[in-house]
Order: structure tokens, then sequence, then C-alpha cells
């Protein structure tokens, strides 16, 4: 502003005006890896201007498989109406927590370029097998990979999402530890199952375990950090005689200060589970080393099961588990060897001087 003959003049600061507008003029942002923003594409921004829609479309059936398998969770997206030309699109696999916390990120992906994971690193790759496809594929399924898994797919500011679940198949057991019932907090609970070879069953698993008969009157602790126990026969001990059968619950409960039991489930094996024939009866400490004679290990408890349950073994002799148990496994059920049905006879923590026959675990 100046003064020409007295009066004020605004032209040369509605220049320095115009010269800072046309200086805050920047290219379309982009961060190099994740996508480009307007300019995506061909360039005409018709995503965002012309009503176009991204869709993202996964199976919406669970998708079952066994551990140590691979396995691949679908997933396509496309536009309407269709696009003119291809789009650079960046796409993400996440897992859904089962207890509360945060999502996991498994895959990061723009085209060829993909990075993975914590856990999943180097066990999974995007496939892109078709136009718009961006199916996940997962390779040597472990007992944690169970769950819901999130594909999303980001084109600028669009971003939609679809999910699937994963399902392993297992079987679910009751695990306390020797003593007395009621000893573990949710950690702890954790800990047992996974020593056993064995994870925390989420609830869709114990449902499916209690479809199948599993009638346990014992709370134990799920994945998701709540407490329930599997009721097929109503009884006043359980819930009482007026509650139709189904799985009880006790809701989430403190992780550290309250104690129950566990709920562990199991996958198939890579590996067998055999008895050690053997000349003599073995107390603990000889039929672990009798075990590793024999270039095997002493079998964990979840192994025992799902030898059990997947490969139907069968045998009417007690013999030791890694956890100090006593155990056998009847498949076909039979006189003197239990009650009526199928399943795992225990004999508890007996003391380990006792002379028993042992299950040992290799890749025999």
């Amino acid at each position: 502003m100046y003064t020409t003959g007295g009066r004020m003049t605004w032209l040369p600061l509605l220049a320095v005006l115009l010269q800072l507008l046309l200086a805050c003029r920047t290219a379309p942002y982009s961060n190099g890896f994740f996508y480009h923003d307007i300019m995506n594409g061909n360039g005409n921004g018709e995503i965002y201007f012309n009503g176009v829609r991204l869709h993202v479309k996964a199976l919406e059936a669970p998708i079952f498989a066994a551990r140590g398998t691979n396995v691949t969770l679908p997933c396509h997206y496309y536009y309407e109406p269709r696009l003119s030309a291809p789009r650079r699109t960046r796409v993400k696999w996440s897992r859904l927590p089962v207890n509360g916390g945060e999502e996991t990120d498994v895959l990061v992906a723009i085209g060829l370029r993909h990075r993975s994971f914590g856990e999943y690193k180097g066990r999974v790759h995007l496939q892109q097998d078709s136009e718009g496809e961006a199916s996940l594929v997962i390779m040597q399924l472990r007992l944690a990979d169970t769950g819901r898994y999130r594909c999303e797919v980001i084109d600028g500011l669009e971003d939609e999402s679809s999910t699937v679940e994963l399902e392993l198949r297992g079987v679910v057991f009751p695990y306390q530890p020797t003593g007395r019932r009621y000893q573990l907090n949710f950690e702890a609970a954790q800990r047992v199952c996974e020593e056993q070879d064995a994870a925390l069953a989420t609830f869709e698993q114990l449902y499916v375990a209690w479809e199948e008969g599993l009638d346990w009157c014992n709370a134990g602790w799920l994945a998701d950090g709540t407490v329930q126990y599997p009721i097929t026969q109503t009884r006043e001990p359980c819930g009482g005689l007026g509650l139709a059968p189904g799985l009880r619950s006790y809701g989430p409960r403190h992780r550290q200060l309250h104690l129950y039991d566990a709920f562990c489930f199991s996958s198939s094996l890579r590996g067998k589970v055999y008895f050690l024939q053997h000349p003599h009866k073995l107390n603990f400490t000889e039929a672990r080393a009798a075990c590793e004679q024999d270039g095997a290990s002493i079998a964990r408890v979840g192994q025992l099961y799902a030898a059990w349950r997947f490969l139907d073994l069968d045998r009417c002799d007690a013999g030791w588990l890694a956890d100090g148990s006593l155990r056998y496994p009847i498949a076909f059920p039979r006189t003197n060897c239990g009650p009526p049905e199928p399943g795992v006879r225990t004999f508890g923590f007996p003391s380990r001087h006792q002379k028993h026959g042992v299950y040992c675990y290799g890749m025999r």
C-alpha cells in the first residue's frame, strides 16, 4: 500500500498475495510406496469425481485347513462402473484379534512389491493371478494362525475391506496341571497349552467341540479372555437342571487374579505318536530316556489328542506323557477300556516313581 496524489492504492499488496497463492500450488501428494493420490492411473481422477465405487469381496464361508499345510485366503476387488485404465492400489492384510487387542499386520503390497510382518514374515505372499485378485497365501500354518483376516484395498482416498475366517481342523481338550483344579490365570493357561503342543481354544473351537459331544463341568480360559465350559448333559452341579445344554459362560475375567483351568486346541501332526514297545515298565525318567533312545521324544498331551482324533490312535495301555500325566487313547470303545464313548482316558498325575508304559512322538 502506498499513496499517489494523496490516494492509497492496494495494487502492490495484491500482487504479493497473488505470488503467494501461486507458490502454494503443489503437485499431487505421493509417498512413493503406499499410493498416488488424485493423479493415480490415467490421471483423470474419475474415482473421485465420476461416481466410481471401489468394491472388495472375500469369501463369506470359513476356510478350513490343517496345521503345517498351505492355505489361500481369497480376496478380489473391482470398480463400478469399470475404469478405462488400471490404477495403482495398496493392498493390506491384517489379522483381527480374538482377545480384544489390536489388529496384527500381516502383509502390505503395491504391485510386485510387498512386505510381511512379525510371525508371518517369510510365510506369506500375495496371489495376483487375475485382474483385481489380492488373495493371501499363508504357508506352514501354525495353531496361532486361526482367526479372522481383513483384506483392505486402498486407492487414494478410497478404502474398502472385507474379512475371511480361517479355522484349523483340530481337537479341543480340557487341561489342568498336577494337584487340583483352578490353578491357572490367563497367562499361565496360555503357557500350559503351548507346552502341550497346543494353543488356548477360541470360542468357536469350543462351540464346535460341544456340538461334537464335549461335556466338561470345570470352567476354563479361552483365547479371548473369557471363562466358559461345555455341557451336553444337564445336571445340578453344572449350572442346574433348569438350563438347556450349551456353553456356560462366566464372561471376561481378570487375567492376572482369577484362576481356572484351560481349554486347549491342537491340530494335525507332522510326526507320529506311538506306544513304545519296551520289555519293561518304566518310571517317568526312564520313559523319557527310552523315547530319546528310540530317536523320538516323549509325547505331549496335545499330540496324543491329535493322534487320537485324526489318526484313530487306539491303545488300551496307559502311558507316560511329557507333563507327567498318565493317559491312553481309545478310538474304538470296548470292554475293559473305559467308558463306552471314544476319548483320551486319564489317570491324572501319579507318582513319577511308578512303572508304566510310555507314548513317544517322532517322525518315523
